[in-house]
């Protein structure tokens, strides 16, 4: 979430073997020193089997979805161009934290560019503002194709879909872009072990010898004034939706409508939900053990990557049609 799901508390120091220089001072350190699962070192190599299974259903379901909407004419429409910025932004989060996650966990590989740390934590957290913009994009759409079907096509036309698009990017990339900024101007004179396994924002700050309030504050702002606001529109789009299908005549009308935005509607739970609650766990929590704080957030953060391709695919008719006839081979 949030910041967002996104956040994590950097908490106190842990055992680890520092060297003098981690303990000098030192501003801007050539590299921090990434932890992955705190406390629980000696299993690394089997927490690595589910981030290695959900990572490569993450990628292989998304590349699908990018695959069967490009050849499929008839998924040319807003709701699949959505759901393929979704699935190109699901890919750059996987490939942003897990390549260095897992070469922690395999390799011992703990050390990151000062300068890297700080491209990470930019492209999880613009990931995650973007993914907000998408999923409030795709909940117009339904508003839209349910509450006025006959001026759907007019509103939603292919040039309004790539501003909705271009919009989203420029906002989310805008929004995150203080947070590499605020990071960098801090003096970091405690330590530069982070007890995580990717550079998050809060995690990062709290390392440093200075008043970072700012940088919290700003993370508030982007949680509760951005992905708070998107959150509350999508339910106000959504009461005005649902509105609409219980005054539909019959209930295989109801059902029917409802099947139409089903799938995004379990995405957006699965997103919003759980990020913000492990945001402001992080931030607030004094007594989480620091490998939950650590373990079930990062997880959480492949989770929506992997759920999103699965959910769209099984209750997408055109999408579950198209891959039943790549498996069977039955022409195009």
């Amino acid at each position: 979430m949030q910041e967002t799901p996104f956040t994590l508390r950097a908490g106190h120091l842990l055992p680890y073997c520092m060297s003098d220089s981690n303990k000098t001072d030192f501003t801007n350190p050539s590299t921090f020193i990434l932890l992955g699962i705190p406390g629980l070192e000696a299993a690394h190599i089997w927490i690595s089997i589910p981030f290695c299974t959900m990572y490569a259903i993450a990628v292989l379901g998304n590349i699908a979805i990018l695959f069967i909407v490009r050849r499929e004419p008839s998924l040319h429409v807003p709701m699949y161009y959505f759901l393929c910025m979704l699935a190109v932004t699901d890919l750059v989060l996987c490939m942003s934290i897990l390549p260095k996650m897992l070469s922690i966990f395999w390799f011992n590989s703990r050390e990151i560019d000062f300068n890297a740390c700080l491209t990470q934590m930019y492209f999880v957290h613009c990931v995650s503002v973007i993914e907000s913009g998408i999923f409030l994009a795709m909940a117009l759409d339904r508003y839209v194709a349910i509450c006025d079907p006959l001026r759907h096509s007019i509103i939603l036309t292919n040039p309004m879909v790539a501003k909705v698009i271009l919009a989203v990017v420029l906002r989310g990339s805008m929004i995150v872009l203080p947070y590499p900024f605020l990071a960098r101007q801090w003096p970091y004179c405690r330590t530069n072990i982070i007890p995580q396994s990717y550079c998050a924002h809060i995690a990062v700050v709290k390392l440093a010898c200075a008043d970072t309030r700012v940088n919290s504050y700003y993370g508030l702002f982007v949680l509760f004034g951005v992905l708070g606001l998107d959150a509350i529109f999508i339910a106000m789009t959504y009461i005005q939706i649902l509105r609409v299908i219980f005054s539909l005549p019959t209930k295989d009308a109801r059902l029917k409508t409802f099947g139409t935005c089903g799938s995004h509607l379990f995405v957006i739970l699965a997103f919003y939900i759980p990020g913000l609650f492990f945001s402001l766990m992080y931030r607030f929590a004094q007594n989480v053990p620091l490998h939950f704080q650590v373990l079930f957030p990062n997880m959480y953060l492949f989770i929506p990557p992997m759920l999103n391709p699965i959910i769209y695919g099984m209750r997408t008719k055109q999408i579950r049609d198209r891959l039943l006839r790549l498996f069977t081979h039955k022409g195009p």
